[in-house]
């Protein structure tokens, strides 16, 4: 089957359901279930690019066909030449959308486009490892500006000689998941610690979670399951941080999933914001159950989600950073724990569209 043939298949499939979605989004009973409606009306959004494209495709087929019909009965040179232009100038595009629409074909993960909670946690190594945790914050605080993206601290925890045991940050933006996905595994580092007198390279590592960040509609989240329980805050923030109880632990009793908030000073807006990440970490239980479905599916997978498996070395003797998962090694460690991450990012992208787009042609 020519590449032609089973573009048009494919497209001819997706616009029946981009035609269905379009019935449905306008249907009263679905406009009245706000749930069933956010998520057909994302779905229209993700299928509008392709089938722009499509249009775009029949339209150049359509212009390939007359400039052929015409070669075929023109006997004037002029109109001949013209109908030869027309004919390389279709087929040209006909190459360049069969590889856009290729990629446009690409599974998307419909998380991609949501906000994040990022949780940095540091790992073996005792101080040095919270230290690194600490220079991991720096690294995504830095590439997060460079993006545009806004990022608040929800939760820490600060290591005894700096940086932190725990971080938990939300980062709100346009694409934030689909970028920060690639950076969820165990980081490593390897250098001289400050404590250490004999000049020893020592070995480290802290763990990174990426979870997509839960819409209002994604989980249905009843106050009845949850224990709200209010504490002092530790931390900077002033006396009255350390002295009214605006801190918030929510625990849901049915998983036993604990969420604790102690930023605000309003106790009100710490309530909230462990609601908000409580209900995160719910829709990631099942959303887990997604990535391990497709980490089993395929071979090699640059993001399974797979938050124990060891992905990035930064070496402080040799100025290097190793990303194992697709073999590249960078001599720019200063910039990169400096927030330059974003050629690192798109180099796993391409990695991992070149294995879904095997996936889509198999």
């Amino acid at each position: 089957m020519s590449n032609k043939v089973m573009i048009l298949e494919k497209l001819e499939g997706i616009k029946i359901r981009f035609d269905e979605v379009a019935q449905l989004i306008n249907d009263p009973e679905v406009v009245s279930d706000m749930k069933k409606y956010v998520k057909l009306h994302k779905e229209y959004k993700n299928l509008e690019p392709i089938i722009n494209k499509f249009k775009e495709f029949k339209n150049v087929l359509s212009n390939i066909d007359s400039a052929k019909e015409m070669l075929a009965e023109e006997t004037d040179e002029e109109m001949r030449e013209m109908a030869k232009m027309e004919l390389d100038e279709n087929i040209s595009r006909q190459a360049e959308l069969e590889s856009e629409i290729r990629l446009l074909l690409i599974p998307k993960d419909p998380e991609d486009d949501k906000n994040a909670v990022m949780e940095i946690r540091a790992g073996t190594g005792g101080d040095e490892a919270s230290i690194f945790a600490g220079d991991l914050y720096r690294m995504y605080t830095k590439y997060c500006e460079s993006k545009k993206w806004k990022v608040e601290v929800t939760s820490f925890t600060e290591g005894t000689v700096g940086g932190y045991k725990e971080v938990i940050l939300r980062v709100t933006g346009a694409g934030v998941y689909g970028l920060l996905k690639y950076e969820s595994g165990v980081h490593r580092v390897q250098r001289v610690p400050q404590t250490e007198t004999q000049g020893r390279v020592h070995t480290s590592a802290a763990s990174v979670a990426v979870l997509p960040e839960a819409d209002e509609f994604d989980v249905e989240l009843k106050t009845s399951d949850i224990r709200r329980d209010e504490f002092c805050s530790s931390g900077p923030g002033g006396q009255s941080v350390n002295t009214t109880y605006s801190a918030i632990r929510l625990t849901h009793i049915p998983t036993g999933l604990v969420v604790t908030c102690q930023d605000q000073k309003s106790k009100l807006k710490n309530y909230d914001k462990a609601f908000a990440e409580l209900r995160t970490r719910l829709y990631n239980l099942e959303y887990q159950k997604y990535l391990d479905d497709i980490s089993s599916k395929r071979k090699t997978m640059v993001s399974t989600g797979d938050r124990s498996a060891k992905i990035r070395t930064y070496n402080w003797p040799q100025g290097r950073v190793t990303d194992h998962r697709i073999g590249l090694t960078l001599y720019n460690l200063s910039a990169i724990i400096d927030g330059d991450i974003q050629g690192i990012i798109d180099k796993l992208q391409m990695a991992e569209n070149a294995e879904k787009l095997k996936e889509v042609e198999n």
